[in-house]
């Protein structure tokens, strides 16, 4: 039974606690006035994380490497930048729920963190495994300029410079880790409270990567590590040939995580075959209620007592001490290890005795109440409706799912990619992770989008609506490759072919069924507006007349719309539509019967007051115009005043 404290709340630990929840990176240890290690901060990482520049100071002990600094200021850092659509890529951009972003997944992380913070159940990614053959992103935390061209030379289209990590280089740790830091602590901020983050990674970079997790999503949120078999043979490698990788684990707060359950498993045959007998609850399989390894010494000295058997006799596991008096229930001291247990403790066999199972054996490991060997053994029920209804834990270990289940899959589908991940294994980690079919699922190494094909998969099979956000760097295909060869010119186009693809597919093996197959395509971009927005006191009054608008020429009202989203904190799969409204168009988000718009926006010059009222009208929970949409302050005064009186709750910005 649990005491009162009696004794005042510590305000220190649930302040450290309140800072750990927002900085898990910061946790330290060090030692109170009794000498205890207690859980404490570190207050130059701290200091880091609410500064833009390199903070001065000694380090403390930690998982540390050359670039550290730089890649926790780069997370932090702040980008000009935004997303552009792209329906010619896009299929069923007006229905469609699901997101796929082209670009670097640094900018694009940033760019998602107003619209899905904490709004992401699971994220899955494939990062590289920095081999020394993968392509670390255009991160450059460690060298000087001269250096970083000297290595550079590959770009994407975007003329993004793209780094060859190869074991050549002093840094080839270092290089990895700066560029997995600043994404993992941008995705935590994305995962839900009950969220969780499988990452698959092999040898190289397993124990970085764990130091790492541990750092930027708290070790106690660590779940577990399950060694995947990647291959059924292999001849390759030096010493060991390598058939195997891993995918680690982690809670965003372990505290409210779900459990997971392996149904896969419940569903197996072999499994089922093992509740051979049955009685009137459930089929059920027998265990032996009788644990020689338990230590009655340890934890255990509860657990040694005689039970009555069908035919009158006592049973007790082997031992030295006997009472003077026999009869069921009567409970033995343990004296020694050679006391043997049984699995239950005294009080749980009184409240399940009529949960047991006598069988008689000629090799029993029990003896009778005269110390000779019994004829019995005794076995507890497991039942399979307990066993289906609580679920089953995965193990950390998975032979099943190898990579060439993926090759297969891609060739079906005539995709040349190589190193996909199955999408079945996509499927199983979300089931045994128990995503709800209403959530989002982010992959932001995206590769050829096996992590969107398991989603629509596993909609289709179990009815669910679960949408994904994928992010992929439009690395350009060598002109060598097959996929250069079939038409394909970067990994982006193969990723979107292959979503195209398998949705078509899965809709045609369910007609039936209303699955969401298409995507909304979104490529990073820089910002729609001109240098002018960002300073405008910098901008002498003589230039002022070179700038008739602050938003760029080419950027189109819908390139406009979803950077306002983005800038405001709206998801970018909600529903669209144009109204003309006096004439003058007017972008409309997410106008559901019953429900005010989460955003309007108008982009056009010369707005008449009709228009204003009738969009104030509609009462939408923001609004949005151009500043040049008002020829003077007067207008702009009027517009607030107008909403005001009609919907003064409704937000009103200019860009």
């Amino acid at each position: 039974m649990e005491r009162l404290a009696m004794e005042t709340e510590n305000i220190t630990d649930k302040n450290i606690q309140k800072i750990l929840e927002l900085f898990p990176n910061v946790a330290t240890e060090g030692v109170n006035d009794n000498g205890e290690i207690v859980r404490a901060i570190d207050f130059n990482k701290l200091k880091q994380e609410l500064s833009e520049d390199i903070v001065d100071g000694q380090e403390t002990y930690d998982f540390t490497w050359v670039g550290k600094r730089e890649a926790m200021i780069e997370a932090n850092r702040p980008i000009r930048k935004t997303l552009r659509p792209d329906r010619e890529s896009s299929v069923n951009w007006d229905t469609t729920e699901n997101i796929y972003i082209e670009g670097d997944n640094l900018d694009a992380l940033k760019l998602l963190q107003e619209s899905y913070m904490g709004k992401i159940k699971m994220i899955y990614i494939d990062p590289p495994y920095n081999t020394g053959k993968d392509f670390v992103y255009r991160d450059n935390f460690t060298q000087d300029k001269e250096s970083y061209e000297e290595e550079l030379g590959i770009k994407d289209e975007n003329n993004n410079k793209l780094f060859q990590n190869t074991e050549a280089n002093g840094r080839f740790h270092s290089d990895w880790c700066s560029m997995i830091y600043p994404r993992l602590k941008l995705a935590r901020n994305l995962l839900s409270d009950d969220g969780v983050i499988f990452i698959s990674i092999d040898d190289n970079e397993v124990d970085n990567l764990r130091k790492i997790c541990d750092e930027v999503l708290g070790d106690y949120n660590f779940i577990g590590t399950v060694a995947r078999k990647t291959k059924l043979t292999s001849n390759k490698g030096t010493f060991l040939a390598p058939s195997h990788e891993y995918v680690m684990i982690y809670a965003k707060s372990i505290l409210i995580a779900k459990s997971f359950n392996d149904t896969e498993a419940q569903e197996n045959s072999d499994y089922l075959k093992l509740f051979k007998y049955e009685d009137e609850y459930s089929k059920y399989n027998i265990v032996g209620l009788y644990q020689p390894s338990l230590d009655p010494l340890r934890g255990c000295s509860n657990q040694r007592y005689y039970i009555q058997c069908p035919d009158g006799s006592f049973v007790i596991p082997q031992g030295t001490v006997f009472p003077t008096i026999v009869s069921d229930a009567s409970f033995v001291v343990p004296k020694s290890t050679q006391d043997k247990v049984w699995r239950w403790s005294y009080e749980r066999y009184l409240q399940q005795k009529n949960n047991l199972v006598f069988i008689e054996t000629k090799t029993s490991p029990l003896v009778d109440e005269n110390n000779r060997q019994s004829k019995w053994n005794v076995y507890t029920k497991i039942y399979l409706k307990d066993r289906l209804e609580t679920g089953m834990l995965p193990v950390s270990f998975m032979d099943k799912y190898p990579n060439s289940e993926a090759s297969k899959d891609l060739i079906k589908m005539e995709i040349p990619f190589s190193f996909s991940k199955p999408k079945n294994l996509i499927k199983y980690l979300i089931k045994i992770a128990q995503i709800p079919t209403q959530s989002i699922i982010l992959d932001f190494f995206s590769g050829s989008a096996t992590t969107a094909h398991a989603c629509m998969q596993l909609n289709a099979e179990d009815g669910g609506n679960r949408k994904f956000i994928m992010v992929q760097l439009p690395e350009v295909c060598d002109e060598k490759s097959e996929a250069y060869k079939a038409g394909y010119k970067n990994i982006c186009q193969i990723g979107e072919e292959r979503i195209r693809r398998a949705g078509k597919k899965i809709q045609e093996e369910n007609p039936d069924k209303k699955i969401d197959i298409g995507f909304r395509v979104f490529k990073v971009d820089d910002t729609n507006m001109k240098d002018v927005y960002y300073t405008p006191n910098e901008t002498a009054q003589k230039q002022l007349g070179m700038f008739e608008s602050n938003i760029k020429d080419d950027r189109t009202d819908e390139d406009l719309l979803y950077g306002c989203l983005l800038d405001w904190g709206v998801e970018l799969s909600l529903p669209h539509k144009v109204e003309v409204i006096d004439g003058k168009r007017v972008h409309i988000v997410n106008d559901q019967e019953g429900f005010e718009p989460d955003l309007v926006a108008c982009f056009e010059d010369s707005i008449p007051e009709s228009v204003i009222r009738k969009i104030a009208e509609k009462k939408p929970t923001r609004v949005v115009f151009r500043d040049s949409s008002f020829v003077s302050d007067d207008n702009k005064i009027n517009v607030e005043e107008i909403f005001k009186l009609i919907t003064p709750d409704t937000k009103v910005k200019v860009i």
